[in-house]
């Protein structure tokens, strides 16, 4: 039976949005083919119509997973008080792909190191907008800067086994940043 190609997309686009949640939640290595095609719903034996390899696939997720543009604007304290909250840290299928998937991008082929380059790019020059600074360079400081100390304590509050140590890191990050960015809403 032959599928149509509106179903064709609809199940690739499914395929992807599978893909990214299991890659932020478990990794590339320990996500197989199978196991993405049983969570979109498909058949393993159909991966090969929508892609050519999981290298493939990887890079296509990658490129996928650009965050939506924020309605209207948005301040860097906003951001901050969203990034580095438990809710953000505990949600690995949807979170942040970049501290999910950065580590591991660093084994990966070139394609899918330009895809989360792409993702890095992106994210940074919608920082840039809301960060603090007297001219372009200070706010591309700024918001390289941030970006980077929000990133990192995602990556140390998720990987410790010690709760309190855990949300002590979400919440002197965000103090951090707030007292060295002038970070917040006012």
């Amino acid at each position: 039976m032959r599928v149509s190609r509106k179903q064709v997309e609809e199940n690739r686009q499914t395929i992807l949005e599978a893909a990214g949640r299991l890659f932020r939640e478990r990794g590339f290595e320990s996500v197989t083919v199978t196991d993405v095609m049983k969570a979109a719903g498909l058949t393993h034996g159909g991966f090969y119509g929508y892609f050519k390899s999981k290298d493939d696939l990887i890079a296509q997720t990658l490129a996928g997973l650009q965050p939506e543009a924020a309605p209207g604007p948005v301040s860097l304290a906003t951001i901050v008080e969203r990034y580095l909250s438990p809710e953000h840290r505990d949600d690995f299928g949807n979170g942040c792909a970049i501290a999910a998937l950065a580590p591991e991008v660093i084994r990966q082929s070139g394609g899918a190191r330009s895809e989360m380059t792409a993702a890095l790019k992106h994210r940074l020059s919608r920082f840039v907008r809301v960060a603090p600074g007297d001219d372009d360079a200070d706010r591309r400081r700024a918001a390289i800067g941030s970006w980077s100390a929000m990133v990192g304590a995602l990556i140390l509050a998720r990987m410790s086994d010690d709760p309190a140590l855990s949300d002590e890191i979400l919440v002197e990050t965000r103090a951090w940043l707030t007292e060295q960015q002038g970070v917040s809403d006012t």
